[in-house]
C-alpha cells in the first residue's frame, strides 16, 4: 500500500464533508455538478490551513482549484496523463488522487507530500518537475510515444503563462505539429510567474485576453458550433468551417501559427465553460491550446493583494496573511544582505547591473529594481539567455551580476562554459540557495554547483563563512577580471556586523581560524560554524588539538596552506554543504594526490543520491 494511501486511511476528522470523500478521481466524477463549488471552497480551506502551518506554494494552487477539478472530471488519470509545468500548482491534484488527509497535512515535511509532482509518490504524477518550462516538451514526448504504440490515451500539458518566456517551451511549441496530431495544452494565464511576467510574450497574452472584438468573434463562433449534440460532430463541422473560411472572419492567434487550435480565453473559475472547452478539445484532430484565465491567490485576500509574496510563502497567519515573525535578534537573510550590498556597489559604479530570471524577490534584486531600475534586468524564466545576455554586456565594459538560485543555474551550463568562461568575461554569479533547500526537496537543493563549476577553466569559485564575507566576495568578484561564482545558503546569516567598507579578498587564499596539531578541519561556507563547534567539543571531550580553516575558495584552492597542514597533522577533514562526489573534498584529495602527499582525509558532505524534502 502506498504511504499516501496508508496515511489517508488514518486521517483525522476534518470539516470538509465532500473533500473527505475524495479518495480518487472516480469519487470526484460521482459528484453532481452543483456540488463542485462547495468542494472548491473546501479545497481552498485545506490549502490555506496546511500552507499557513507548513509554508508552500499557496498562491498558484488557489488559482487552479476549478481548473484541476475540471481536468479530473474530463479525463481519467493515470491512464490519461496530466503534465504540470513546475508542478508547484499540483497540490489540488494531490488532494484528488489519494494524497489528502494526514499525508497532505505533512506537506513538505518528512514522510509527507512533496511540494512538487513526484513520480515515486503516485502513478497519477505522470512527470516530475520543479523547474519551469519542461511540461510541453515532456507531454509532447508522451504523446509521440502514444502515437508510436498506437494507444488512445490523452496527454494534457498544464503550463503557466510564465513558462512561455522559457526557451524550452518555445522549442517544444515549434515541434508539436511535426510530432503529433493529438495534444492538449492548457495555458493557465494569471499574469504572474513568481514576480509579474515580463517581455513581449506577456504583453501579447495580455492583448489576446483583453481584445474585445477578437474574443467576441471567437466566443460567438465557438458557441454556435458547440451547440451541436456531440463533441465529434461539432469538432468536424468547426474544423471544416475554419479550413474553408481561411480565418477570414476570425483572425489567427500566435499559437495557430504554430499549428495549434486556439480556444479561449476561458474563465478558469467557471466550471461550465471549462467543461465545454475540455470536451471540445478531447475530440480535436489537431493539437489544441485552451487559454484559461485564473486569479493567482483566489480565496485568500492577502494572496490576491500580494501575489509575489504568496507565490511560495513561509508559514503565515491564515486570518491576516501576515508571515510568522522571526525571533527577535534573528540575523538578516543572505539574499537581503546581498541585495542591499549590490545596490551600494551599483550606486558607486553605474556600470554594475543586476540580472535575474523572474526572481527579483527571492534573490534580493528587488532592492536594486527599486533603487536603480535602469541598472536592473528581469529576463523572465530564461536562465540560458540571462547568462549570454550578461556575457554580451561584459564585452562592452559593463559589470553584470547574475543572481540566481543554484539549482536554476544548472539550466545554463553550456552558456557558462561557452559564452562566459571560454572568453574569460568578467561576469559575477551570485548563487542563492546553495546547499540544502530543506522543504523543497531534490529539485531545489543546490548540491551540485561546486562539481559542475570547479572543472571549468577561468572560473573562480568561492563561498563566504558569514554575511560580512559575502559582501567582501561580491566586491572581490566585481574587481576580478574574469568569471567569479559566489555560493551561499538559504536563510539567515550568522549575525556578524558588516564592515563600513568591504575589502577585496586575495584570490585563492584561505583563512586560518583555529590552530591545531592533531586534526585540521577545512570547512566551506556555512559549515565553518559547525567546524568551530566540533573542534571545541573534540578538544574538551577527547583532548584533541583540532584546527579550523575557512577555505573561502574552492577554485583556486589554497594549496600552500593545505600542503603544510597535510604534513603536520594526522588527519584532514573537509566539510561542505554539497555532494561529496566532485565537491570541495574532492578538490582537496586531488591537490594532495598531485603533490604526492599521502595524507589521511575524511570528507563530510551529502551522499551520492538525491536528497528528499
Amino acid at each position: 500500500m502506498p504511504a499516501a494511501t496508508a496515511l489517508l486511511m488514518n486521517a483525522p476528522v476534518s470539516p470538509s464533508p465532500l473533500l473527505d470523500r475524495i479518495r480518487s478521481p472516480a469519487d470526484l466524477k460521482a459528484l453532481a455538478p452543483d456540488q463542485l463549488p462547495l468542494l472548491a471552497q473546501e479545497i481552498r480551506h485545506e490549502l490555506i490551513a496546511v500552507t499557513a502551518r507548513n509554508g508552500g506554494h499557496i498562491g498558484p494552487n488557489l488559482g487552479v482549484v476549478e481548473l484541476t477539478l475540471a481536468l479530473h472530471r474530463a479525463f481519467n488519470t493515470p491512464e490519461d496523463q496530466l503534465v504540470f509545468d513546475v508542478a508547484h500548482q499540483g497540490y489540488v491534484h494531490k488532494l484528488l488522487t489519494g494524497r489528502g488527509g494526514a499525508f497532505f497535512q505533512k506537506l513538505r515535511q518528512s514522510e509527507g507530500a512533496s511540494g512538487f509532482l513526484y513520480r515515486r509518490e503516485s502513478p497519477h504524477d505522470a512527470f516530475g518537475a520543479g523547474h519551469a518550462g519542461t511540461a510541453l516538451s515532456a507531454a509532447l514526448g508522451m504523446a509521440t510515444a502514444r502515437d508510436l504504440r498506437g494507444s488512445q490515451e490523452h496527454v494534457i500539458a498544464v503550463c503557466g503563462d510564465a513558462a512561455f518566456t522559457c526557451g524550452i517551451t518555445l522549442e517544444a511549441l515549434n515541434n508539436i505539429v511535426s510530432s503529433t496530431t493529438r495534444l492538449i495544452v492548457i495555458l493557465n494565464d494569471n499574469e504572474w510567474s513568481i514576480a509579474k511576467n515580463v517581455g513581449a510574450m506577456a504583453g501579447y497574452l495580455n492583448r489576446l485576453s483583453t481584445n474585445r472584438t477578437y474574443n467576441k468573434l471567437h466566443h460567438d463562433v465557438e458557441a454556435f458550433f458547440k451547440s451541436f449534440p456531440t463533441g465529434a460532430e461539432m469538432n468536424r463541422v468547426y474544423q471544416k468551417w475554419k479550413r474553408e473560411t481561411k480565418d477570414f472572419i476570425v483572425g489567427s492567434s500566435l499559437f495557430e501559427k504554430f499549428g495549434l487550435r486556439y480556444l479561449g480565453p476561458v474563465d478558469g473559475h467557471d466550471f461550465d465553460a471549462l467543461a465545454k472547452n475540455l470536451e471540445f478539445a478531447k475530440h480535436c484532430d489537431v493539437p489544441v491550446l485552451i487559454h484559461v484565465l485564473t486569479k493567482k491567490g483566489k480565496g485568500l485576500h492577502a494572496a490576491l493583494n500580494s501575489p509575489e509574496k504568496f507565490h511560495g510563502a513561509s508559514p503565515f497567519d491564515p486570518d491576516t496573511g501576515e508571515s510568522h515573525q522571526s525571533a527577535p535578534g534573528t540575523p538578516p537573510n543572505y539574499q537581503d544582505v546581498f541585495g542591499q550590498a549590490l545596490v551600494r556597489c551599483a550606486q558607486a559604479n553605474r556600470n554594475v547591473v543586476g540580472i535575474t530570471g523572474a526572481m527579483p524577490g527571492g534573490t534580493g534584486l528587488s532592492y536594486l529594481a527599486k533603487a536603480l531600475p535602469a541598472q536592473f534586468f528581469d529576463v523572465g524564466i530564461a536562465e540560458e539567455h540571462a547568462v549570454i545576455f550578461a556575457a554580451g554586456l561584459a564585452t562592452k565594459g559593463i559589470r553584470p551580476v547574475v543572481a540566481v538560485y543554484s539549482t536554476f543555474l544548472q539550466r545554463a551550463y553550456d552558456p557558462i562554459i561557452h559564452d562566459v568562461c571560454l572568453q574569460n568575461l568578467p561576469v559575477t554569479f551570485c548563487l542563492d540557495r546553495a546547499g540544502l533547500s530543506p522543504n523543497d526537496g531534490p529539485t531545489h537543493h543546490g548540491l551540485f554547483d561546486l562539481a559542475y563549476l570547479r572543472c571549468v577553466p577561468n572560473a573562480v569559485v568561492m563561498q563566504p563563512k558569514d554575511e560580512d564575507e559575502l559582501v567582501d566576495m561580491l566586491q572581490t568578484g566585481l574587481q576580478h577580471p574574469g568569471p567569479a561564482f559566489i555560493r551561499y545558503p538559504r536563510g539567515a546569516g550568522v549575525g556578524v556586523k558588516l564592515k563600513a567598507q568591504p575589502v577585496v579578498l586575495p584570490i585563492g587564499q584561505a583563512e586560518m581560524l583555529r590552530e591545531g596539531s592533531h586534526i585540521m578541519i577545512w570547512a566551506l561556507g556555512n559549515m565553518v560554524q559547525d567546524a568551530l563547534k566540533l573542534a571545541a567539543r573534540l578538544a574538551a571531550e577527547e583532548h584533541l588539538s583540532v584546527g579550523v580553516v575557512n577555505a573561502r575558495f574552492v577554485k583556486p584552492l589554497d594549496r600552500a596552506l593545505l600542503l603544510s597542514h597535510a604534513t603536520g597533522n594526522r588527519l584532514i577533514v573537509t566539510m561542505e554543504d554539497h555532494v561529496v562526489t566532485g565537491g570541495f573534498g574532492s578538490a582537496v584529495l586531488e591537490a594532495l594526490q598531485e603533490a604526492n602527499c599521502p595524507a589521511a582525509v575524511e570528507r563530510i558532505g551529502w551522499p551520492d543520491k538525491f536528497i528528499e524534502h
